[in-house]
């Protein structure tokens, strides 16, 4: 069954309309990143991605750690994802984030050998009540993966599952 999720504020939905703040969630997921490693991993600049940290934070969808001293002896925060956009939902006159997420998908592709994507299209053809169902397993088998304890000796992965309307074949 899928989790229950409350609807987002307009700030979380703001928040998540970013596809470089969807980055910086995938980074922050494993493991605390301050905002100069952060900014290193997707080659940006620092005070941008400031900014960036600076909202996830405010929406609370990153949580600083405790300050630590870097290697010049400067005090550096750590930044740990919250996992709190898996517990959202959006409602109609919200900012939609599907944008942001193909965006950040896209990103995040080129930065991989296209032989490690493990990548599936089907074409179908559904009434409501199919289409409705299909959703409702996927939403299902996601929360399973989503909301169990990470594997410590388990590699990191990423999903996308895109269920949209095939214009083309009408």
């Amino acid at each position: 069954m899928t989790a229950k999720r409350r609807t987002a504020t307009e700030a979380e939905a703001r928040a998540l309309a970013s596809a470089t703040r969807l980055r910086i969630l995938r980074l922050c997921l494993d493991r605390a990143l301050t905002n100069k490693e952060i900014a290193q991993r997707l080659d940006a600049n620092p005070a941008t991605t400031l900014h960036h940290v600076r909202t996830l934070v405010a929406t609370g969808f990153l949580a600083a750690e405790q300050p630590r001293r870097g290697t010049r002896g400067a005090r550096e925060v750590p930044y740990r994802a919250t996992r709190k956009s898996w517990t959202l939902k959006l409602r109609d006159g919200l900012p939609n984030p599907n944008q942001a997420i193909i965006d950040a998908y896209l990103q995040e592709m080129r930065l991989i050998n296209p032989e490690q994507a493990h990548t599936f299209r089907l074409g179908l053809r559904l009434t409501v009540a199919e289409r409705a169902e299909l959703l409702q397993r996927i939403a299902d088998l996601l929360d399973q993966y989503a909301t169990r304890a990470p594997s410590a000796d388990g590699d990191p992965y990423s999903l996308f599952v895109s269920v949209h309307p095939d214009v083309a074949r009408d």
